[in-house]
């Protein structure tokens, strides 16, 4: 092993036109800290944010929410971990178990404390989380963001069983994790998409329903069509001020709206009779703690689910791999190898 690693710190004013490949001295793991050889991370939407300078950052932040590699070496008093074992990160790295804390959330991977941009990382070792047996670095890296956020939606906080239905709105790392799950389970899905093209690879991973929002922008009825005029269980809203108030509008009596961020700028206007005469639970939630991640671990080598990985870029093409996705031209996770 050197003793240099190669990092991207966010420059003072950050754009995806300035990030930049730098070096210097690997850290060294202090008491309950471990060194970990980052080989692959992966892209979400938060990390635009962040990279872009939409989340305002310290000059040098080391950026990316994901994570995986092998430990590298153990600080003083590290128990249950070996040098050589493959392991990912954690989004909120101090959210081990049980609900959210201000104090447990208060540290997150890329934003608020340093993430996985660099082929070297110190990380408390009680935020680390087995790779699941035989996926590969690129595999795992993306797990811990839109994996774990797609398993909390459906099971810890949507809690649905077999013959539930939900909502997914486009084609991205989220919403095909969240399909491939619902099918493991047996959940019907009503996906959401621009592209007809993208609306047949859904159904070909088992998406039940799809619609074009393109050709049908007043979607609500054709989901409650699809579903009998119920409505679905569950609707995923990821669009915010654009789509929100369509998918409320799409929920059953009783259904459950959870809001997992927004691509769209401004903050949606709340359809109050709606939530309120057809009893709408309304919730926000992001990612999950370390105890969730090895539930989903488990859950996916179970059923033998494996990610959708749209294309792999180097990390010196980070700034690229944001343009892909910004695109909108890719289906499923996109993946950066260190």
């Amino acid at each position: 092993m050197t003793d240099v690693r190669n990092f991207i710190g966010l420059a003072e004013r950050p754009s995806l036109d300035n990030i930049a490949v730098t070096q210097g001295p690997i850290p060294v793991p202090g008491p309950g800290e471990v060194l970990l050889r980052i080989r692959a991370t992966s892209l979400n939407y938060h990390d635009y944010l962040v990279v872009a300078g939409f989340i305002p950052q310290p000059a040098g932040r080391i950026p990316m929410s994901d994570g995986a590699g092998e430990i590298a070496a153990l600080g003083a008093g590290v128990e249950g971990w070996r040098v050589g074992d493959r392991v990912m990160g954690a989004f909120f790295p101090d959210w081990v178990d049980g609900p959210p804390t201000d104090a447990n959330n208060g540290a997150i991977s890329g934003e608020t404390a340093d993430g996985f941009a660099a082929d070297h990382v110190v990380v408390p070792a009680y935020s680390l989380c087995a790779m699941p047996t035989g996926w590969s670095f690129a595999e795992a890296a993306t797990l811990p963001c839109a994996g774990l956020t797609a398993w909390r939606a459906l099971q810890v906080e949507g809690r649905l069983e077999a013959g539930a239905t939900v909502l997914l709105p486009g084609s991205g790392g989220l919403s095909v994790f969240m399909l491939q799950i619902a099918k493991a389970i047996g959940i019907r899905t009503v996906m959401i998409s621009s592209s007809d093209d993208k609306l047949a690879r859904l159904k070909e991973l088992g998406a039940d329903h799809g619609i074009n929002y393109r050709t049908v922008p007043d979607w609500a009825p054709a989901v409650r069509d699809l579903t009998g005029g119920r409505g679905v269980d569950l609707a995923l809203d990821i669009g915010g001020q654009s789509t929100f108030a369509r998918s409320v509008a799409a929920c059953r009596m009783g259904g459950h709206l959870l809001v997992v961020g927004s691509t769209s700028n401004g903050a949606p206007e709340l359809p109050l009779r709606d939530v309120v005469m057809r009893h709408i639970r309304i919730g926000g939630m992001a990612v999950g703690s370390v105890a969730h991640l090895a539930d989903l671990a488990r859950f996916v080598e179970a059923h033998a689910i494996r990610p959708v990985i749209d294309r792999d870029f180097p990390l010196a093409e980070l700034g690229a791999a944001f343009r892909h996705q910004l695109s909108g031209a890719h289906m499923g996770k996109i993946t950066v190898s260190l």
